[in-house]
């Protein structure tokens, strides 16, 4: 049987004229993990067009294509040629969930949340000669789960091919998350056995890691457990985290003495009110500076990610968030317009209050509004998101939170992950179109393993922005 797994990009993203880096961080691992299913007399075969075209004239028996909000136009269209040339087409992942009554009419066959259960039952399904037309996931489980067929992957057109997934989903549901929808019918979230956690861990070549997980530290069990088990292994790792999980007792000291180095936190909004209007009940705006000054402490970087035009954000917010960010020598800050993504509650209650603007969902991409904000107009939420951006990585803002580091490897530290990242895309791009992104990631495990400072209790170092953990979603977990 031959099977081909397919992860479409968004328009911009296959463009010659605009391939940021963003697009070459990680391998597709859902479409890797659902290869481990696959017999060893199968054929497969993993095109992520993020990276490369996708190459057309072959004849698979299935197509099983990964659909997000923002590709699934190009999704459609690569399901249009295969269907029409006799493959069985299959789409699921996160938008094919939420929007089951739409992926329906491109495809053979649909799956609705993790395909970790499903896509097995479709396989044995499929070689019977019975597939079919909807499978919905409801048994929750990743013990005994195969690890990704990573032989499938270059590796080398990555610049974090050590990106790893030990959990599914989140203990917390806020209402902007896709989270609700997808994992309708069962658990939202299950972890791997520790032992084989680490195993994949162990497998892995070089130093660095990347955990995609949504929250690495959802379970407390698991994540002591984890990081006990990293602890003497000399990785160096990145990973999510909450405020919450912060400020838990040890928890922090325990990661960075196992090898953290920088940790996405979604903090945001500075706003008390609006983070209880999104349902973001672990976060409390009281302890935002209480928690970077841990991770610093610590040794840790802090990647934060910030949310505007939720109602109550005026036009000062902008201001204000990136003002909060460089004063509290945050390395990197990720912004979004706030997206009512199909399938979500936030999506519901803008759909009941007549707010959403359009249905082109090329445009649910956190860069443009698509619903009537409260508080100013569209053209000020626009662009005071692209203003928040270059004040926060201007010159000036570089040189404020470099000089307020207090050692002078702390200040050549934050200044290279700053320049390097939003400063340096030039030659990003460069490294991207000549194929020579490998090159990138020795210099990146050197500079990971190097000490940031003599009394803390361990290293940070990284040249990676916050951008790394946003754009991990469509290729998080099997779909």
């Amino acid at each position: 049987m031959r099977v081909k797994l397919i992860l479409p990009a968004l328009a911009e993203a296959t463009s010659p004229h605009y391939r940021p880096i963003k697009y070459s961080l990680f391998p597709p691992l859902g479409l890797a993990t659902l290869a481990a299913y696959l017999d060893a007399c199968d054929e497969v075969e993993i095109c992520d067009e993020h990276v490369a075209p996708v190459t057309v004239g072959d004849a698979p028996d299935i197509v099983a294509i990964e659909v997000y909000v923002t590709n699934a136009r190009r999704a459609y269209e690569l399901a249009a040629f295969y269907r029409a040339n006799g493959a069985h087409v299959c789409l699921g992942g996160l938008h094919a969930t939420a929007c089951p009554e739409e992926a329906a009419l491109h495809a053979d066959t649909v799956f609705l949340g993790p395909g970790d259960d499903t896509w097995p039952r479709f396989l044995s399904d499929f070689r019977a000669g019975r597939p079919r037309a909807t499978y919905k996931s409801t048994h929750r489980c990743l013990y005994g789960s195969p690890t990704p067929r990573r032989d499938l992957i270059d590796r080398h057109r990555y610049l974090v091919p050590n990106s790893i997934v030990v959990s599914r989903g989140c203990p917390h549901s806020c209402h902007f998350c896709y989270k609700e929808s997808f994992f309708d019918g069962g658990r939202s979230f299950y972890t791997r056995r520790v032992d084989e956690a680490l195993d994949e861990i162990d497998s892995l070549p070089g130093r660095h890691l990347f955990f995609l997980d949504d929250h690495l530290f959802g379970d407390d069990v698991f994540a002591r457990g984890l990081l006990e088990g990293m602890r003497g292994m000399g990785r160096v790792w990145q990973a999510a985290g909450t405020v919450e999980s912060v400020l838990r007792p040890g928890l922090m000291r325990a990661a960075a003495e196992s090898g953290l180095r920088s940790l996405f936190v979604g903090f945001e909004t500075l706003s008390q009110t609006g983070l209880d209007t999104c349902g973001k009940r672990q976060n409390r705006q009281s302890e935002y500076a209480r928690a970077v000054a841990h991770l610093h402490e610590l040794g840790v970087m802090v990647n934060a990610s910030f949310v505007f035009g939720i109602d109550g954000d005026d036009p000062d917010v902008f201001d204000r968030t990136t003002e909060w960010a460089v004063a509290q020598g945050v390395e990197t800050a990720t912004f979004h317009i706030l997206t009512p993504y199909p399938g979500t509650a936030l999506h519901r209650r803008f759909t009941s209050e007549g707010r959403i603007l359009t249905k082109d969902w090329e445009k649910y991409d956190t860069r443009h509004v698509v619903f009537e904000p409260r508080g100013m107009s569209t053209s000020e939420l626009e662009s005071g998101y692209w203003r928040a951006y270059r004040d926060f990585y201007s010159w000036n803002s570089i040189a404020r939170g470099t000089l307020a580091r207090t050692t002078p490897f702390e200040r050549m530290r934050h200044l290279a992950y700053q320049v390097g990242w939003k400063k340096a895309e030039p030659v990003w791009d460069a490294l991207i179109r000549a194929r020579r992104l490998r090159m990138a990631v020795p210099l990146l495990e050197r500079m990971l393993g190097r000490p940031a400072s003599t009394n803390s209790s361990a290293s940070a170092q990284t040249i990676l922005g916050s951008e790394l953990r946003d754009s991990a979603a469509s290729s998080s977990a099997p779909q």
